[in-house]
């Protein structure tokens, strides 16, 4: 098996990884865990995870000017981005959670062309607008009746919240991915957002009734911890390796239709007319600013 294939495979069960997050991790909130709790410990293993492996590559000096940068890289890349996205997903379905981390590419498109005054084509345009109206749409309209939806308009909103603040982190992060080895930047990454995120998570963390959490809870955790967070970077990583950005960045579309998926099969989640609307137009949206990013490339 040639090293493109196994890149292919490891991007793929990246993406299924994610896909399955949202109904895993939505079992787990908030009837056990609160979301900034689980966010507590998501990021503190993780920490422990990536510090640990770090011991294993050659170490390598952080310059001084650098560490402001990580710093805020890590409060948009870790902090606001998971604890906006579980705090969303608590109180929204898997189904319209998925689809609005499909909104990334657009919030790094506006996000480039303010920080680094990258161009923007009318094309571009045109696909921001049309997906910020699905965005919107879902936001406002995507109320869901499912029992576990407490707050669906505010839960769309802070995952959309959540994909700005990933895409802002992508052009922040941008320059520091290229200097430093991976590993290096993101133990010191994950041990800035640790800190960043304690302050929200403690009093969370004390309420939990840890023996109360019946043991397939704990695997859940378990798994958004190893799988989610730190085994998806990994293969990400090795996919970047081997394949070009355009095509790692294609599988994100796969998201929301392994979560629909999955969700719909162990009914967590169920369809309506407005998440295929709103669906349908973030889709498009997206498809046509990475359809012109790519022409420009050419």
């Amino acid at each position: 098996m040639n090293k493109r294939v196994i890149a292919l495979i490891a991007v793929f069960i990246a993406t299924l990884i994610y896909g399955v997050t949202f109904t895993i991790a939505k079992g787990v909130m908030p009837t056990h865990v609160k979301p900034f709790a689980f966010i507590l410990l998501r990021v503190s293993g993780a920490t422990i995870i990536f510090w640990l492996l770090g011991l294993f590559f050659k170490n390598q000096k952080i310059e001084k000017a650098d560490y402001k940068k990580i710093l805020l890289a890590s409060f948009f890349g870790i902090a606001l981005n998971m604890l906006a996205f579980f705090k969303g997903l608590s109180l929204t379905t898997p189904i319209s959670a998925s689809v609005m981390m499909v909104t990334s590419p657009i919030m790094v498109l506006i996000f480039s062309s303010i920080l680094i005054r990258k161009a923007i084509g009318k094309q571009r345009i045109l696909g921001v607008f049309i997906g910020l109206i699905g965005t919107l749409l879902l936001i406002t309209y995507g109320n869901s009746s499912e029992e576990n939806a407490y707050n669906s308009n505010l839960g769309n909103f802070l995952v959309f919240l959540n994909a700005a603040s990933y895409g802002l982190y992508l052009v922040l992060a941008k320059d520091l991915i290229k200097k430093y080895h991976p590993i290096v930047f993101v133990k010191w990454l994950y041990l800035f957002g640790l800190f960043f995120v304690i302050p929200f998570g403690y009093n969370e963390i004390t309420e939990v009734i840890w023996q109360k959490i019946p043991i397939s809870i704990y695997w859940s955790i378990g798994f958004v911890i190893v799988f989610t967070t730190c085994i998806t970077y990994l293969f990400n990583l090795y996919g970047l390796s081997k394949l070009k950005p355009t095509t790692v960045s294609v599988f994100i579309y796969l998201q929301p239709v392994i979560a629909t998926s999955y969700a719909l099969i162990v009914g967590s989640d169920s369809l309506n007319l407005v998440k295929i609307c709103a669906t349908l137009l973030i889709f498009f949206g997206v498809y046509l600013v990475t359809k012109q990013i790519k022409k420009s490339k050419n």
